[in-house]
């Protein structure tokens, strides 16, 4: 579902919202990759960011498919601004289920995006969620684009990553 309804960004363009909802089995995560690389090409991201992006969203499906509960379907929502992409992606969860942090795939994650986070999280808490109090593990991210960095995230990228096992 694609909600262009949002306020004006500062440059006049509307913030756009796509929200994308399928199984959580390999035969169907290529999809949010590739609508990832999509919306990157059409707000003109280079080559290289293009491909990070779409690296980056397939390890964080890997990651929160890895811990679904059950048949569970991961919910992925691309907002559009000025400043770049941003991706907020969750499943239900059993309570209590962290989002693993360590890792190579984590660090793999970490660098490819500008800015990443995972934790949990209820449903009353993430972009399409029921408003429940069921628990779900969400992972979030920025891919700005070239000049949009916020200052306070410069030179912050990376560092502390453990890849730890």
């Amino acid at each position: 579902m694609a909600d262009t309804r949002g306020a004006l960004a500062q440059d006049g363009r509307r913030a756009e919202r796509l929200e994308l909802r399928v199984p959580t089995t390999p035969t169907q995560l290529p999809a949010v990759r590739a609508m990832a690389g999509d919306l990157a090409i059409r707000m003109d991201y280079d080559l290289d960011s293009v491909e990070d992006l779409r690296l980056a969203v397939d390890e964080a499906c890997a990651t929160l498919a890895a811990i679904a509960l059950g048949d569970a379907p991961l919910t992925v929502v691309f907002e559009t601004t000025r400043t770049g992409l941003h991706i907020d992606a969750w499943v239900p969860t059993a309570d209590g289920t962290e989002v693993p942090r360590d890792g190579f795939g984590w660090a793999v994650l970490a660098t490819l995006a500008d800015n990443v986070d995972g934790r949990p999280a209820t449903q009353r808490d993430v972009p399409a969620g029921d408003g429940g109090d069921s628990a779900v593990a969400v992972i979030s991210m920025d891919k700005y684009l070239p000049g949009q960095r916020p200052e306070q995230l410069v030179g912050s990228a990376g560092s502390d990553l453990s890849v730890a096992k």
